[in-house]
């Protein structure tokens, strides 16, 4: 016989196994797999998509359902001088804490439904949006996210109730002028005069100074084959960021408006396409008390932490903003994470996927039970 492992040495298995494989947005195809395997392991029924990776779990019983929802994907960035997959956000340390707390809480009775949601593409944005189009949080009342945190935001043992994440916006755009000699650029349309001129449009917007934001370009490729070919065209990417949605919003209309006036003002066309958005959280003050409580009575008042807000971007909150009626937030987990989240290099202590996972036990435990 096999030897039995301990509930910590269950999830540390699991952590490792989804870290050393990862998949990115879309094609978490093993990884559902293996969510299921672990899901018929333990007797609780799922549904899988036909047309998409990810799947929904669910256990207890009642009309009323709440939620907690694990993102699932992995990036796409260079480590070691190769491009491949990386668990590199800690969304492997997601699903582990996840499955820890349905672990706990599969045999316990319960008078409300808990569904687990196992989300693909969260890194590209869409995720959240398919699984809202799919109704499966049409019929609940309350939902819960969690996430690491960088050392930064927050040290191994913290743990905040709420993350207050920003709002987000990218862009690729392309100028469309006239190549022209290096001795005559009278004769051209040069995109990189307009180049700058976008660069200097950015720096010049403007918003209530207590409001946090920013827009800046992220990519320039302008080339006219030869040093001596003042290029007409080029393409650019932006990405734009704030702490509220309609700074957001503001800061689009101000960018686009600009690019108008800069194409007449040097006669070219310019296009863009607004390729991805992630709106800022919309945090339920309900949903945050109880995350409080739990964090509290789980691990005692000396690991709770105040809200915190981030500059980064979570596709958790489309939900929030697709169905207003639900009451959401996001749990922070301190995990000593360095040097910092998306760094190829990213590590944090595992004794995180613990703590977490009997926060998530005590929250959704207490939820089903009120």
């Amino acid at each position: 016989m096999g030897q039995v492992r301990t509930y910590e040495e269950v999830i540390y298995g699991w952590f490792e196994h989804f870290h050393e494989n990862p998949e990115v947005s879309w094609k978490e195809v093993e990884t559902t797999k293996k969510i299921a395997s672990i899901l018929d392991e333990m007797g609780v029924n799922y549904k899988l998509f036909s047309d998409l990776t990810g799947l929904i779990a669910e256990i207890g019983q009642g009309k009323e359902v709440i939620a907690i929802r694990a993102d699932i994907d992995a990036l796409w960035q260079e480590v070691d001088g190769e491009m491949r997959a990386n668990h590199s956000c800690g969304h492997d340390a997601n699903i582990s804490m996840v499955l820890g707390a349905l672990l706990q809480l599969k045999d316990q009775p319960l008078n409300k439904r808990i569904r687990f949601i196992f989300q693909p593409a969260e890194e590209t944005g869409g995720g959240a949006i398919e699984m809202v189009k799919r109704g499966v949080v049409d019929d609940v009342s309350h939902l819960f996210g969690v996430h690491l945190r960088p050392i930064e935001e927050l040290p191994l043992g913290k743990i905040t109730p709420a993350i207050h994440h920003g709002a987000a916006l990218f862009l690729n755009g392309s100028i469309h002028g006239i190549d022209a000699h290096g001795a005559r650029p009278h004769q051209g349309k040069n995109a990189i005069d307009v180049i700058f001129a976008i660069q200097q449009l950015l720096k010049n917007i403007y918003i209530n100074p207590f409001e946090v934001y920013s827009a800046k370009l992220t990519k320039i490729v302008a080339d006219g084959g030869s040093t001596n070919i003042i290029p007409g065209n080029a393409t650019f990417s932006m990405d734009v960021r704030a702490q509220k949605n309609a700074v957001l919003d503001e800061i689009q209309q101000k960018i686009e408006e600009g690019f108008k006036s800069i194409g007449e003002m040097y006669g070219v066309k310019i296009c863009w396409d607004w390729v991805d958005k992630t709106p800022g959280a919309e945090v339920s003050e309900e949903a945050m008390k109880m995350a409080k409580a739990s964090i509290v009575e789980s691990l005692g008042v000396e690991c709770l932490e105040k809200p915190i807000s981030t500059p980064g971007s979570d596709d958790f909150h489309y939900y929030t903003v697709l169905r207003p009626h639900l009451k959401a937030t996001m749990i922070g987990i301190g995990a000593d994470l360095a040097p910092g989240l998306h760094h190829p290099k990213m590590t944090f202590n595992k004794e995180a996927l613990i703590t977490g996972a009997k926060v998530l036990t005590t929250l959704l435990s207490n939820a089903a039970k009120r």
